[in-house]
């Protein structure tokens, strides 16, 4: 069983910042990808970074030179550093991982956090 626990959404004002964390806890071997997506009302959740293993980092154009995503793999932990946010960063944010269970035979599932509220006032 694997689960994801996310912590330090919440409401902000413009301009101001955040950072979201994503724990990971259970069989895993390891993890490949890791990454921050958002959903608002509405919507089709979307990608906002995503993380390899290797440590190569992609973004929505949206967020680029705002948002650095980074991981711990020792902790099992991926985060998001959000900087300067404007209200239509507005969303819940959800952690994915993907997460090698077993390697004989290879066996990798993905997983999604609860969703954490992000809030951000104009």
């Amino acid at each position: 069983q694997v689960q994801l626990v996310e912590s330090g959404g919440g409401l902000v004002q413009a301009g101001g910042s955040l950072r979201l964390s994503c724990v990971v806890s259970g069989d895993i071997f390891s993890m490949n990808e890791m990454g921050w997506y958002r959903q608002t009302p509405g919507k089709q959740r979307e990608l906002v970074a995503i993380i390899t293993s290797g440590g190569e980092a992609n973004y929505a154009d949206s967020v680029k030179g705002r948002f650095t995503i980074s991981r711990d793999n020792a902790k099992n932990t991926v985060s998001l550093q959000m900087n300067s946010l404007k209200p239509e960063d507005t969303a819940v944010y959800y952690c994915k991982v993907e997460v090698v269970v077993t390697v004989v035979p290879y066996v990798e599932r993905r997983y999604w956090g609860q969703g954490t509220q992000v809030t951000v006032s104009s």
